[in-house]
């Protein structure tokens, strides 16, 4: 069996206790991410949100070895359920072009911090590189 790597959250962001992602093998599994910036502050717009979100998945997919490309099952967050048509418009940009991954989409009652709008979690394969 093939060790596991772990991804820690960047640096001076205050985190869980948790990975932000763990490679075994082929397969990279990705935290939730929240739309938290570089300095641990959630700004107030959905948009900003998701665009962090796209930020810090970026970062830890590089980290990992992989990218957008490589993610075969996303879940998506979220705490409003009028955010749902915005989160299309700007996922379609963000992981396309097609084929998107698989993906499920929550309307979650609470995420961990009230101000938080989004989270996305995903499993990328390195399968065939």
């Amino acid at each position: 069996m093939p060790p596991i790597q772990h991804f820690a959250p960047p640096p001076g962001i205050k985190s869980p206790p948790l990975s932000f992602a763990t490679r075994v093998g082929d397969l990279v599994f990705v935290s939730g991410i929240p739309g938290f910036n570089e300095n641990g502050a959630l700004p107030d717009s959905f948009e900003a949100q998701f665009g962090n979100v796209v930020i810090n998945i970026k970062r830890v997919l590089d980290e990992a070895g992989a990218t957008f490309r490589d993610l075969v099952k996303v879940n998506v967050l979220l705490t409003r359920a009028s955010d749902v048509a915005t989160m299309n418009a700007l996922y379609a940009g963000a992981f396309g072009p097609p084929p998107y991954p698989a993906r499920t989409t929550c309307v979650a009652q609470a995420l961990p911090d009230p101000k938080m709008l989004i989270e996305i979690e995903g499993v990328a394969s390195l399968a065939g590189r």
